[in-house]
């Protein structure tokens, strides 16, 4: 296969193999860090821990996976990229199934950040082989589809984690996640081409001077700043969604398994939808529809207390879809900021200040909301809405900053 990118919209069924086997990459990572949300509920309570505690071992997970990516961004670009998904790919498998051992919440928590010293440098190589092998015309079609595997996390993911959650306990859906990570590291291993085109443009530098050399690029810098802002007002209210849906709207544990799958059916239908038209239409125009379009929902949504469940249902879809809607054209402009020889470095930062500003979001989302004892209504959920909101509204400036740089490209 022929690395350099086609020009043409048609994918080869090289190219349609890659991104199938990202998908499903995408699809167990996803997953690995989704499912701590709808499990919430119940391992606040098995686990007897507070609001804090949860958000501090979901974004456990998020600054481990940073610290990990900004390590490894000075060599992201040395090696042969299919060998360093498969790597960290692998390393991903063991920590989750260490997740799925944990006796206690102590070292559960461990278990996360061996997990994100793994997982979280599983996107930012999986987005340099995307810039790698497809152009920029195809990227918004192609991100579509690596997004179905947040959706297909919740169609299928997801519920059936609760389910078993509810009959086995909280720790064997990461038993089922490491299973399904094994099976899938064996398939890139025979499936995937090398793809060390990269390797050709490479200079003497070390890996120090080459991370420093990717910080130090201005049109860079913007793209990072965007990132990690884009991660604060998006993962925010997503920790204690489930926990929120039980205690304060009163559905029920049979209901939101149901919830998610709905959701995620709409996400997987509508997610390529609107990659292809990012490629077609303005994709900072997309971006900015559906951030307005988010706000509105978000905060209509944080309002409700004990609500039918057909309304919350409605809200949530709509909710998610506008929030992913923001994801698609904001990943495809950002992948084409960087220089090929620098998109493995400049990939590994922006995923590390991703999964960082998205741990902040947690923590700082933990210490916001309240909850007087296990069975209470969640307080300051509202007030989660309107910093969310605020830090969703000013990443539309940082965007168009991003649109004007790829201009030209």
């Amino acid at each position: 296969m022929n690395q350099q990118s086609q020009t043409s919209a048609d994918f080869t069924h090289y190219q349609k193999l890659v991104i199938f086997i990202l998908a499903i990459t995408q699809f167990t990572v996803v997953l690995d860090f989704m499912v701590m949300s709808p499990l919430g509920d119940i391992m606040m309570k098995s686990l007897n821990i507070t609001t804090s505690q949860f958000g501090l071992s979901v974004s456990a997970y998020a600054f481990s996976a940073g610290i990990s990516g900004l390590l490894t961004a000075g060599f992201a670009d040395k090696f042969d990229r299919k060998k360093l998904l498969l790597f960290f790919y692998i390393g991903f498998a063991i920590g989750t199934l260490f997740c799925a051992l944990a006796p206690s919440y102590h070292i559960l928590l461990i278990a996360r950040i061996v997990t994100g010293i793994f997982g979280g440098v599983i996107g930012s190589i999986s987005m340099a082989i995307v810039a790698d092998i497809f152009s920029l015309q195809q990227r918004g079609k192609v991100m579509g589809f690596l997004q179905m595997g947040f959706g297909a996390s919740q169609v299928l993911g997801i519920p059936i984690g609760l389910y078993i959650a509810n009959s086995f306990g909280w720790h064997i859906p990461f038993l089922w996640i490491a299973i399904m990570a094994g099976l899938i590291a064996i398939i890139i291993a025979f499936k995937i081409n090398p793809i060390a085109k990269h390797l050709e443009m490479q200079t003497d530098k070390t890996a120090v001077q080459h991370l420093w050399h990717t910080l130090a690029q201005k049109n860079y810098r913007a793209g990072f700043i965007t990132t990690a802002l884009l991660s604060i007002g998006g993962f925010m209210m997503m920790p204690f969604g489930s926990a929120f849906a039980i205690n304060n709207l009163k559905i029920t544990n049979e209901q939101l398994p149901v919830l998610f799958m709905v959701t995620g059916l709409a996400t997987l239908i509508v997610m390529p939808i609107i990659g292809r038209l990012s490629d077609k239409v303005s994709k900072f125009r997309i971006f900015t529809l559906a951030t307005i379009l988010a706000v509105i929902v978000i905060n209509i949504y944080a309002q409700f207390s004990a609500t039918p469940f057909p309304i919350v249902l409605l809200t949530n879809v709509l909710m998610m879809l506008f929030i992913m809607s923001r994801m698609i054209p904001s990943m495809a402009l950002t992948s084409a900021i960087p220089s090929p020889q620098d998109r493995g470095a400049f990939m590994s930062i922006n995923s590390s200040l991703q999964q960082m500003a998205g741990g902040f979001g947690a923590m700082l989302a933990g210490l916001v909301i309240v909850q007087n004892d296990r069975f209470a209504p969640l307080q300051h959920y509202n007030t989660l809405a309107m910093i969310a909101s605020s830090i969703m509204l000013v990443t539309i400036f940082l965007m168009y900053r991003v649109s004007k740089i790829v201009e030209p490209k």
